[in-house]
């Protein structure tokens, strides 16, 4: 994989936690691409080395809306980082966000600005 020069932030614009992780890479003067999930589409070879790390059981969106509105045999069927990957590919809004891959290679899940300063 290439490792990009600025941040890449994946995540879906109406997203408060999305929309907090930009305003606070704007703050702090930091350049940053911005994937949109809704309009781009999950990147599946991104998706294939998130699931290994970070994993997929931290990628996974267990408290989200879109987790809660499937039912319960569907959810249950996510047991794995296959079963959890075809869920992310069919429905991105179950990857919990932002997922940022930095330019030191690492990828983080979530926003925390107390680890983001120090990426």
């Amino acid at each position: 994989m290439n490792t990009p020069s600025t941040p890449i932030l994946y995540g879906i614009p109406n997203c408060d936690s999305v929309k907090r992780a930009r305003a606070w890479l704007t703050a702090q003067g930091r350049a940053h691409q911005f994937h949109d999930f809704k309009k781009l589409g999950v990147p599946a070879q991104r998706l294939e080395a998130w699931l290994l790390a970070p994993g997929w059981t931290l990628l996974l969106n267990r408290q989200g809306s879109t987790w809660r509105k499937l039912d319960p045999a569907a959810q249950a069927q996510v047991v794995d980082a296959a079963s959890a990957r075809a869920l992310m590919l069919a429905q991105p809004s179950v990857i919990k966000r932002p997922v940022v891959d930095w330019p030191d290679g690492s990828t983080t899940v979530d926003f925390d600005p107390v680890l983001w300063s120090k990426a």
